[in-house]
């Protein structure tokens, strides 16, 4: 008797799960999934959004050893003298 392969459970995750694990605002995540860097969402019903988990854990992979290899590009360091508002006091030391 040759044992039958089981069909591969798929674990979906709503949105707030989903923010419990990718700490990015909401507009970030839609941004990203429209420019395609981000795994899509689909509906489960017209009212039910989710994503899923094993997309969302391989694109955290993915993400971290983008990182360690030094591959993510990322924002310049802001000058503070150049902030038009709260500029950097000079102390004077006595």
């Amino acid at each position: 008797m040759k044992p039958q392969a089981q069909p591969a459970i798929t674990r979906t995750i709503r949105r707030q799960e989903l923010r419990e694990i990718v700490p990015l605002a909401d507009t970030t995540i839609y941004d990203m999934e429209q420019r395609g860097e981000f795994p899509r969402r689909f509906y489960l019903t017209s009212r039910c959004v989710v994503w899923d988990l094993a997309e969302v854990e391989a694109w955290l992979e993915e993400r971290r050893r983008a990182s360690r290899a030094k591959a993510v590009k990322r924002a310049p360091i802001p000058d503070v003298h150049l902030r038009k508002t709260r500029p950097i006091k000079h102390s004077v030391r006595a």
